[in-house]
């Protein structure tokens, strides 16, 4: 059985995603970017955002086993931690940063998480 969840974010119709996908026993979702000027404001935002699809999907944070992170500036990554080692507490996942460029210049961090589904 698979559940898709949307966040009516504008890039879902344009480029044809869904925010998550609830399938074989894990929830895989996309990669998301963040309102605000700063990394950090960004990073928050992006956080809200895939809080809410987890928890649509019946999950939290505390059951990610992976996150991805990329940012156009590696050098922007480290105001970050803080907001991230709170939010992932004393579940942290497996993590990978990686420098890339996003879809839009505006954006400075996108996150990606798949969390497992408990049985």
């Amino acid at each position: 059985m698979m559940k898709r969840i949307h966040s009516g974010g504008p890039f879902e119709a344009k480029i044809g995603y869904c925010r998550a996908v609830v399938a074989g026993g894990f929830v895989h979702v996309a990669g998301t970017v963040g309102q605000g000027d700063t990394v950090t404001e960004q990073c928050k935002s992006a956080l809200e955002i895939i809080g809410k699809a987890l928890a649509e999907a019946g999950v939290s944070f505390a059951d990610a086993v992976r996150v991805n992170y990329y940012l156009p500036d590696a050098a922007e990554f480290e105001p970050c931690w803080p907001i991230l080692a709170e939010t992932f507490g004393a579940n942290p996942p497996a993590a990978t940063m990686i420098e890339c460029g996003l879809i839009d210049p505006k954006y400075r961090i996108e996150i990606e998480v798949t969390a497992v589904v408990p049985e």
